[in-house]
């Protein structure tokens, strides 16, 4: 005998593999973004609800990273209009982050913490393109820019953590 599902049972199947598949990238964009790890968390998980909302909405013209990482950074800008983020000390600590630990070397350290001060416009294309290996056409969507204006920030963005690096010995390890 079959049992007969409902219909919300395809929606949240469909939920659950995005929140096994996405959620650590997703964590590490709003931890980065929002600089608190608590926040980041409730913004992940903010993103997963409106995801499961809009889910009969979602045409797939994009890939599904694609749509969950724009509801990512929407929400994460909706925390930070609030009043009270403004007044408090938002400082990631870069060891929660969920980065491999290859990549926990004092350099790369250095350049993190390089990444996350740069204008936020410019530290997004960067997580997303280098940390994420999302492609230029990608990231345009999730942004709201063109692919023109993604390409523009990444370089400027390289130049501008070149000038902020320099005298760094990149060779000390």
């Amino acid at each position: 005998m079959n049992v007969v599902k409902g219909p919300d049972d395809f929606h949240t199947e469909k939920l659950n593999q995005m929140i096994e598949r996405y959620e650590k990238d997703l964590l590490r964009i709003c931890c980065v973004y929002l600089r608190d790890m608590t926040l980041a968390e409730d913004a992940v998980q903010e993103t997963f609800l409106k995801a499961y909302k809009a889910l009969d909405a979602f045409r797939g013209d994009s890939g599904e990273k694609t749509w969950l990482v724009r509801i990512a950074i929407n929400v994460c800008k909706d925390i930070r209009h609030n009043a009270w983020y403004r007044f408090v000390d938002r400082r990631v600590n870069y060891e929660r982050l969920e980065i491999a630990e290859y990549e926990r070397n004092e350099v790369s350290q250095s350049l993190m913490a390089e990444i996350m001060r740069l204008p936020r416009k410019y530290m997004e294309v960067v997580l997303l393109y280098y940390y994420e290996d999302l492609k230029l056409a990608q990231i345009a969507p999730m942004l709201g820019i063109s692919e023109t204006m993604v390409c523009k920030r990444l370089k400027k963005a390289r130049e501008m953590l070149k000038g902020m690096l320099e005298g760094v010995n990149w060779n000390e390890e």
